[in-house]
């Protein structure tokens, strides 16, 4: 059953199946026909977001427990809505001792009937990178002890953690010393530091409490699929978005194996972050991507062009670093490389080492995956079998290596690539490649230059392409028309748990592509505010600090607002990693920061600034909120809506984008509703009313004449038409559209009142 409209739910253990069901009316008041949950399997204690599962065989207690969902899922079929589940089939959670297919690992290594699961190297022992310092240290400290628990012997971590210790030590443990029976052990106990060198089995990223799945094993698959399987054959479920796909070992033949499964009725669509030019190929056998390269499309055409040469100038001035992002994502792919992936990179190193011909070295070899890995512009290749989209990455891929790579050693290039493309299947090196090249992208780009590129913080965001400023109306039709024929039912989002700032924040920021000058002027005046407070903050760190308050600050400031704004700042210094790491904290300059922006925020002087200047701009925000949410409410696709974003959404990276929603407010406001409610409510309704032409319908750009800065189409299912036009600009008094029905309508007669106009015709 393919979802008309679906609602993202963050499920925890403060917001469960049951608070879910409480709010099923609303939802059906507003258009929804689905549910689109978080993952519902048993995840570590305590976890505020579920995607680090600890039992994928069993629905999670904390969220009421499969009475609770059973119950849910009733109360959406009485209204003949439904549910969507996301599921983590690249990885699952290891911290602490509630994850008993690892744990049995520990204890048994090899032996264990869950060994398969997981993706080790058994050549040596698990490292286990838990420690706050080396082995010695530990062990001298007293930070490891032996515990007594069930009936058995354990090892406790300064009497935090529990580990296992084999049957055949249960006898001895207590009587020689720790340091002996350690060694015995099937892993091997390490300071966190060795990770990013040592660890011999798959992370997710450089989270050392995610282990990768080889979810390729066909027994593993069946094991780990084995609830979602069955709750799909008793109709609990509609359909499933797939976390993090290209982690996977074969992203598409999983991704078949699951179609084959569930079969055609099932919505399957996939977190997958597609590259600048890249396509989706339909031999994924999905129903499209989970909304990222939407909200891109949408965030791109809100942006005007004209602001990129000035606000990239301003960028430069204020802080030094390059006006371009390409140089920074350089930059950061190269410093992770040689950090925090170094050992994933010499353990692929290593792969390519053991099937290379004679005259072909080790350093060679490094040398031309390491200058792949730089400028690689998708997160992978994918195989065994490739789709025809490989070849046009790899073709793009050698004209952008070639000024990187040693004279001599092109060759060698070459060779990487024809392997990656099947030649000799060698199936080990291309894999350790494919799952190295996706985290370097992402850690590179969106948790790296993303915090240190400042020159419009509305265009770093997950999935955009941050080095254009703008789309035009134009090309956006292009897009919109492919995917009318191409992936009708795919998913359109603008806002998610994932995103680094809420959509209504982006918004707002995007006006500033327009007026730089403005924006310019406004600059100077804060920062002749903030330079007697600064006391040695980064002059690029304070843009971004006025930028973020720019984009978050409320209508009415509470006591949160501080909080919450140093808790981002805190994070994007880290992210960064230029003067703080979350390795390396530098808590001194960290604290200046958030003495700035809290000073700031208590400024009279500031306060008046801000205040007058989103005043000045706040018609044409709220014009790009509306234009936003109409374009994911009336474009090909299904529509998405993350929770509580019916109301404005100013809201910063997580945690912040995952706080408690008033659904009490919202549900009240549903009778007299704010404007962009009013919007959605109206737009999902008239989905449910005319599901035929917003599910198959066509995609018609209209001819506008008189300005360039405006988006109007047709929708058309047989004699049913929807018509639709959105200023993307203000001002516009002249002009005509022309629709693809031979309809006629003049400008000045369609926005009076609103930035949009549509009808049904």
């Amino acid at each position: 059953m393919i979802p008309r409209a679906t609602y993202r739910l963050q499920l925890h253990r403060g917001f469960t199946f049951a608070d879910a069901e409480a709010i099923v009316p609303y939802l059906d008041r507003l258009g929804i026909s689905h549910i689109y949950a978080s993952p519902i399997t048993t995840a570590a204690p305590g976890s505020t977001h579920g995607y680090d599962v600890v039992d994928p065989t069993r629905i999670n207690p904390e969220l009421g427990g499969e009475a609770g969902f059973c119950r849910l899922v009733t109360a959406l079929r009485a209204r003949n809505m439904g549910i969507i589940i996301d599921i983590v089939p690249n990885h699952m959670g290891v911290a602490g001792d509630t994850n008993a297919w690892w744990n049995d690992v520990l204890l048994r290594g090899q032996s264990s009937p869950y060994a398969a699961i997981f993706d080790i190297d058994w050549s040596r022992p698990i490292l286990l990178p838990v420690l706050g310092g080396p082995l010695d240290e530990a062990l001298a400290d007293g930070a490891i002890t032996l515990d007594r628990h069930d009936g058995r012997h354990w090892l406790s971590l300064y009497g935090e953690r529990r580990l296992p210790l084999r049957d055949e030590d249960q006898a001895s443990a207590g009587r020689e010393p720790l340091a002996a029976l350690l060694d015995r052990q099937h892993y091997r106990l390490a300071s966190w530091r060795t990770a990013n060198d040592d660890l011999n089995w798959r992370r997710f990223f450089a989270i050392n409490e995610l282990a990768g799945v080889r979810v390729e094993d066909p027994a593993v698959f069946a094991m780990t699929h084995a609830l979602y399987f069955r709750l799909h054959d008793e109709g609990l479920i509609d359909g499933v978005r797939i976390d993090h796909v290209d982690g996977l070992t074969d992203p598409l033949g999983y991704c078949r194996a699951l179609r084959a499964r569930l079969g055609e009725d099932a919505w399957i669509v996939i977190e997958k972050i597609l590259g600048v030019g890249e396509v989706l190929s339909q031999d994924w056998a999905v129903n499209g991507t989970s909304g990222y390269d939407f909200m891109e499309d949408a965030a791109a055409l809100l942006h005007h062009p004209s602001g990129a040469a000035p606000l990239a100038c301003l960028w430069h001035d204020i802080s030094g670093r390059r006006p371009d992002l390409a140089a920074e994502e350089l930059l950061a792919r190269q410093q992770l490389l040689a950090w925090q992936f170094s050992g994933q990179l010499e353990q692929c190193v290593d792969a390519f080492a053991a099937v290379a011909p004679e005259g072909i070295t080790r350093g060679m070899l490094r040398r031309a995956l390491e200058r792949l890995l730089w400028i690689f512009p998708v997160y992978r290749t994918y195989g065994p079998t490739p789709p025809a989209t490989d070849a046009e990455v790899r073709a793009s891929v050698r004209l952008r290596v070639a000024p990187h790579v040693p004279p001599g050693e092109m060759p060698v290039v070459d060779l990487v690539l024809r392997w990656l493309a099947g030649e000799g299947n060698h199936a080990d090196p291309v894999r350790r490649f494919q799952q190295l090249s996706a985290p370097i992208a992402a850690k590179a780009l969106e948790d790296t230059a993303f915090y240190r590129y400042g020159r419009l913080l509305s265009r770093n965001d997950v999935g955009f392409d941050a080095g254009h400023m703008a789309l035009e109306p134009s090309a956006f039709h292009l897009r919109m028309q492919a995917r009318a024929r191409d992936w009708p039912t795919a998913m359109l989002t603008t806002a998610t748990h994932d995103h680094k700032r809420g959509e209504d924040s982006r918004a707002r920021l995007a006006v500033l592509s327009a007026i730089p000058d403005r924006w310019g002027a406004i600059v100077s005046d804060w920062e002749a505010i903030a330079e007697p407070l600064s006391h040695g903050v980064d002059c690029g760190d304070r843009y971004m600090l006025f930028q973020t308050l720019l984009g978050a600050w409320p209508d009415s400031l509470d006591a949160s607002f501080g909080g919450r704004i140093t808790a981002w700042q805190t994070k994007a210094l880290r992210e960064a990693k230029l003067r703080s790491s979350w390795e390396a904290p530098n808590e001194s300059y960290e604290a200046r920061c958030n003495d700035l922006a809290l000073t700031l925020i208590d400024s009279p002087a500031f306060r008046a600034s801000i205040t007058a200047f989103l005043a000045e701009i706040a018609p044409a925000a709220t014009r790009n909120s509306l234009v936003q949410a109409a374009l994911r409410c009336t474009m090909p696709g299904v529509p998405d809506l993350y929770q509580g974003t019916e109301f404005a959404d100013l809201s910063l990276v997580d945690p912040d984008n995952r706080r408690p929603v008033d659904y009490d407010a919202r549900i009240a406001a549903l009778d007299h509703p704010p404007a962009k409610l009013r919007l959605i409510a109206t737009l999902l309704n008239l989905r449910r009313e005319h599901p035929d032409v917003f599910a198959g319908g066509s995609y018609d750009p209209a001819r506008v004449d008189g300005t360039d800065r405006l988006l109007a189409f047709e929708r058309r299912h047989g004699d049913v038409i929807f018509r639709c036009a959105l200023a993307l600009d203000g001002g516009q008094s002249t002009g005509a559209i022309r629709f693809h029905s031979g309809a006629e309508r003049d400008v000045a007669s369609l926005f009076a009142d609103s930035p949009i106009w549509f009808e049904m015709g």
